[in-house]
């Protein structure tokens, strides 16, 4: 094998290293934030998530990048999109708190067929057959996950849905973001405004922090962060269709924290819904329309 052939098939090996820990690190700062979500209010949760990463975001670009990395052309589109994201993170987190954590990451991670619909509605993209099959199936599992759950709590599943949408929505905008911002600074951006949509809320539901919960946070931030920047390094070195469909380990390690933590024992349907939507998400990221769900 010459370096030439050995080189890419490095970079592969490494991107599949970098999904499989990102994925590992979402599935920890849900956990968290389920756990945290008992005593603090998701948009609380978010600002103490964004006002810990924020620092550490700055100083890595401005590091990396030099200080001309701060600035951008693209404000309007990011303070959008931070709109987007915050509502899309603080449905999510109110679906932590209501559903098992398996459940709540299933749904969420039906992302990729809304990403295929809205790209119709915004982008005129054309759909083949097997797209619109995809996103079918996709939306059969999700049935399938919601209906065994029980009809009491069956609305809170409308929460990760909900996220689903935001998020594929935040997606499909980042094409209207300019050519030649770094990647860095989009995920500052991203932060920032999420920082700067969560402080006024924060008046009517703010509790005081207790101080045995500094680490638990701390974490969350940590996470949250480190689990997206993986990722985003692995879509980076890696071809995306490579590196995707390993996106999905975030439901075995989402199923065995619940197992562990909460107890929670999901059942065939689960299972069954669980499986339709990895299906649809494979095919919809092989043939090259999105990806699974990063997090949020």
């Amino acid at each position: 094998m010459s370096l030439n052939d050995y080189l890419p098939h490095t970079r592969i090996k490494a991107g599949i290293a970098y999904m499989l820990c990102g994925a590992m690190s979402l599935a920890l700062s849900d956990s968290l934030a389920k756990w945290l979500g008992a005593f603090y209010s998701p948009m609380q949760l978010l600002f103490l998530r964004t006002a810990l990463a924020l620092p550490v975001l700055v100083l890595l670009v401005v590091a990396t990048l030099g200080p001309t990395a701060l600035k951008t052309r693209n404000l309007p589109v990011h303070l959008m999109r931070g709109a987007i994201n915050v509502v899309a993170a603080v449905c999510f987190y109110m679906g932590l708190t209501r559903l098992p954590l398996a459940y709540a990451t299933a749904i969420a991670f039906c992302a990729p067929l809304f990403i295929t619909a809205i790209s119709v509605v915004l982008l005129k993209e054309r759909v083949s057959f097997g797209g619109w099959a995809a996103v079918l199936l996709g939306f059969v599992g999700v049935l399938f996950v919601v209906q065994p759950i029980g009809e009491t709590i069956q609305w809170a599943a409308l929460l990760p849905v909900g996220t689903a949408f935001f998020y594929a929505l935040m997606m499909v905008s980042a094409r209207w973001i300019r050519q030649g911002e770094h990647m860095l600074t989009t995920m500052l951006y991203i932060v920032l405004c999420q920082l700067v949509f969560t402080v006024v809320p924060l008046a009517w539901s703010w509790q005081p922090l207790q101080w045995q919960h500094v680490w638990h946070l701390a974490g969350l931030a940590l996470f949250s962060t480190m689990g997206l920047g993986l990722i985003t390094q692995a879509f980076r070195i890696a071809p995306a269709s490579t590196v995707a469909p390993f996106d999905y380990s975030t439901l075995i390690w989402a199923t065995l924290l619940g197992l562990w933590v909460w107890h929670e024992q999901p059942n065939l349907g689960f299972y069954l819904g669980t499986s339709l939507i990895v299906l649809a998400g494979l095919y919809t990221a092989w043939s090259g329309k999105a990806r699974p769900a990063p997090g949020l």
